[in-house]
């Protein structure tokens, strides 16, 4: 660029040269020249530009080459993580049915003990009402025993006497 920008310079001293040489024919070889080194100068300025452009150019195909293998390792990165994470997800959600089973079966279990407690409960109360009631006919028999002892009592007592009187009445007649 400092090239071009010398150039236009040198340009701009000949073509003013000329003009205070006061002859038109330098000022017109002088105007050539001054054409011919500034299209110089904008041939070299769009080469710089261009070859600056093309450096750009490589600078950002390197940067997105950069940016691809740093993508590619974030990829497979996330990919690992993400097997990890499904992986321990997996073995969550087999531990939870594992749990869910055996509560479920611990659940079967206690309505099944809660059942048999409950029919046990009937068949107690049953049995306690059976027991109930044959307290209540021992009570009763006790009782009829002790009726059925008085009347053996009394019976005994009524044949104590009639045996008495009989053998009372036997040794009489033979007496007399």
């Amino acid at each position: 660029m400092t090239t071009a920008v010398g150039l236009v310079v040198l340009a701009a001293l000949v073509v003013a040269g000329a003009a205070f040489s006061g002859s038109w024919l330098v000022v017109t070889v002088a105007a050539g020249l001054g054409v011919l080194l500034g299209a110089a100068a904008t041939r070299i300025t769009h080469t710089e530009l261009v070859a600056s452009r093309v450096e750009a150019a490589r600078d950002r195909a390197t940067q997105a080459a950069a940016y691809n293998v740093l993508a590619d390792e974030r990829s497979a990165e996330h990919a690992t993580h993400l097997a990890d994470v499904q992986a321990r997800i997996a073995e969550k959600e087999h531990a939870l049915d594992e749990l869910e089973l055996a509560l479920s079966l611990s659940q079967r279990r206690a309505a099944t003990s809660t059942r048999k407690r409950n029919a046990e409960g009937r068949r107690a109360a049953g049995l306690q009402a059976r027991v109930g009631e044959a307290e209540e006919r021992a009570a009763a028999a006790q009782l009829r025993v002790v009726e059925l002892e008085q009347e053996v009592l009394a019976l005994r007592a009524e044949l104590d006497t009639v045996t008495a009187a009989w053998h009372a009445a036997e040794h009489q007649r033979r007496h007399a």
